[in-house]
């Protein structure tokens, strides 16, 4: 009966994790674009971070929608229709490079991310459900780790196709001829055309096959000794709790990477071509950092990482404000690897004996993801007032609210083994 179940699962289980990779993409191509925008619409910090801003907005504004039309229709149709708008704002990429226009840029963002909030919402709950309770978080942060190795490959191949490597200073374009500027900048904005219309076409095909292949649809248990029929979800306060640190969390991770080429052009004077190699490394260290930690899962218990992986965090980036040429590069670096498990385990532990109000809680916890909205603008206007060095700061106080949240399940986790004995 149990080897039945699970091989009834195994299908599924590969082509959602199949998702993970491509949001992965998606979100890790950010950090190239911030830098490239800046220069081919010519913006400043701020404005560059609301290349981020139009991203997770959608996060928060589409969760709910994305939650209920899954209650409705039910996973399946939320991840094709996800991955149909997904496809859409990819292929909006093209007339907004054409036109150079800022504010078509960020609407295809907002697109793309609608349509990875229907992939989030429906395929985080999903995969913690095909499967043993016992091993949720485990099963959970092993497609994360996919996640990772797009975020690897994103920045890595979007240095080799979108960044040229050219770059002006305003006095240097101040001193070239008009026509010679545009052509220039019309240049640099082209560039997103083919890698974006290529990325659209290969998610139109995920789609497809999805569409066309059957999936169980998950129907949640009750547990009304646990969540009781009638009480609302925002009284659980473990999870309210975790919907605000996945808030910080995400802030920070994106405040990491989308700042990580500026970053490192001001601390050691690295190009941006290299400095988006290194980010790849760095990302490369995130993903190992989920196969470390789900393998490390197996003998610590997943809060108790938690904290050991918050603090760690909190001291490297510090460490990064703190020091200067390459050891500061570094420090940010290693701060991928032990941001690795952050996610995953944040929403494990948040929708933990939710039972039937699974769903609801998943659409609160992507709906938090509205701080990567929110913190990298905080983050520019730090960097435009002082530098962006200081601006680092800000995701190292972040850290803080995942190292609070880790603790409160650690001590709830000790307070049921205590009344057990």
């Amino acid at each position: 009966m149990q080897a039945a179940k699970k091989n009834r699962y195994f299908l599924p289980f590969i082509l959602i994790t199949s998702l993970f990779f491509l949001w992965g993409f998606a979100h890790n191509l950010n950090p190239i674009l911030i830098p490239h925008l800046k220069k081919a619409c010519q913006l400043t910090d701020v404005q560059s971070a609301f290349i981020d801003s139009a991203f997770f907005i959608a996060y928060f504004l589409m969760a709910l929608p994305a939650g209920y039309f899954m209650r409705r229709f039910g996973y399946k149709s939320g991840i094709v229709l996800g991955l149909v708008l997904f496809a859409v704002g990819a292929f909006l990429f093209y007339p907004a490079a054409e036109l150079r226009m800022f504010g078509f840029f960020l609407g295809a963002l907002f697109v793309i991310a609608s349509g990875l909030t229907f992939l989030e919402t429906a395929a985080n709950p999903y995969v913690t459900v095909l499967g043993s309770p016992e091993t949720a978080t485990q099963r959970l942060n092993f497609s994360q780790s996919f996640n990772g190795l797009a975020a690897t490959l994103a920045p890595l191949m979007g240095g080799v196709f979108i960044l040229s490597g050219t770059s002006y200073t305003d006095e240097e374009l101040a001193a070239m001829p008009a026509s010679e500027v545009t052509a220039y900048l019309d240049l640099e904005a082209s560039s997103v055309q083919v890698p974006y219309l290529i990325i659209g076409l290969v998610v139109l095909a995920v789609a497809l096959v999805l569409w066309r292949v059957p999936l169980p649809e998950i129907q949640e248990e009750e547990e009304v000794a646990e969540t009781g029929s009638g009480e609302s979800i925002l009284k659980k306060r473990n999870l309210m709790l975790g919907v605000v640190t996945q808030f910080f969390y995400v802030g920070a991770q994106v405040c990491i990477a989308s700042f990580f080429i500026r970053f490192s052009g001001s601390a050691a004077g690295v190009g941006e071509k290299t400095a988006a190699m290194l980010l790849a490394v760095a990302l490369f260290g995130f993903m190992i950092g989920r196969f470390v930690g789900t393998f490390l899962m197996r003998f610590i218990p997943p809060a108790r990482l938690l904290a050991i992986y918050a603090v760690l965090c909190f001291l490297l980036t510090v460490a990064a404000v703190a020091a200067s040429g390459y050891v500061s590069i570094y420090a940010l670096m290693g701060v991928q690897f032990f941001m690795s498990i952050m996610f995953p385990t944040i929403f494990s532990l948040s929708i933990q004996g939710l039972g039937a109000k699974t769903k609801q809680a998943s659409s609160l916890l992507i709906m938090s993801i509205v701080g990567g909205a929110i913190l990298p603008v905080v983050m520019g206007g730090v960097s435009d007032s002082y530098n962006i060095r200081v601006a680092y700061l800000v995701p190292a106080v972040c850290f803080l609210f995942v190292l609070y949240f880790a603790y409160r399940n650690m001590a709830v986790k000790q307070q049921e083994v205590a009344l057990v004995h």
